[in-house]
């Protein structure tokens, strides 16, 4: 599979366990690359389904200078969309509480923006899906934030773990999206590339 991309060393810059994980899941080689406090600023007049890509794409140039002729490089960003506007990762404890608590009992949107890239390369794409939350209680968010540390996560919650499993009613698109990486299509997106 995927056979377009063996003249490319693959490489998937991120921190997120996750997506390390739903990217090995496509039976590719890969290597981990970070480079740290890269600015994930956007500007305030870009429509929300378009802040992820911006971001992903952002990311992809911090890394152009580093990169060899033969690499290609994945990056990805993911935010959480409510009617309120963007909710990013929580940094302590009150937020990640105001974060869950402002999603319970509603569906809000999961959009990721995914940049492929080599030197002569670059092709974009975002995902959105819509999760709808059920009505969490005081003790069912305190338990998860007492057992789980969803600071790294866009939205407070992972939903692959007992939050997701307890809180989570629908989904309308991908789950994987939701977790961080939209891999059926970035698979689509890498047969093509």
């Amino acid at each position: 599979m995927l056979e377009n991309l063996k003249k490319y060393k693959i490489v998937l810059a991120s921190n997120s366990p996750r997506r390390r994980n739903l990217l090995s899941g496509l039976d590719i080689d890969f290597e981990v690359r970070i480079i740290p406090d890269i600015d994930e600023s956007y500007p305030d007049s870009i429509d929300s389904m378009e802040i992820p890509l911006y971001i992903a794409r952002s990311k992809a140039e911090a890394y152009k200078s580093t990169m060899a002729d033969n690499e290609l490089l994945i990056t990805a960003d993911t935010i959480v969309w409510t009617f309120d506007g963007v909710m990013g990762k929580p940094t302590n404890r009150e937020e990640a509480y105001a974060m869950l608590h402002s999603l319970s009992d509603h569906v809000h949107q999961v959009i990721t923006g995914v940049c492929i890239m080599t030197k002569e390369k670059n092709v974009g794409f975002s995902v959105e899906s819509a999760v709808c939350f059920a009505k969490l209680g005081d003790e069912e968010i305190n338990y998860y934030l007492d057992k789980y540390r969803p600071y790294d996560k866009a939205g407070g919650y992972g939903i692959q773990e007992w939050i997701g499993y307890i809180g989570v009613e629908a989904i309308n698109g991908s789950f994987y999206n939701v977790m961080g990486l939209p891999v059926q299509k970035l698979y689509q997106e890498l047969k093509c590339f």
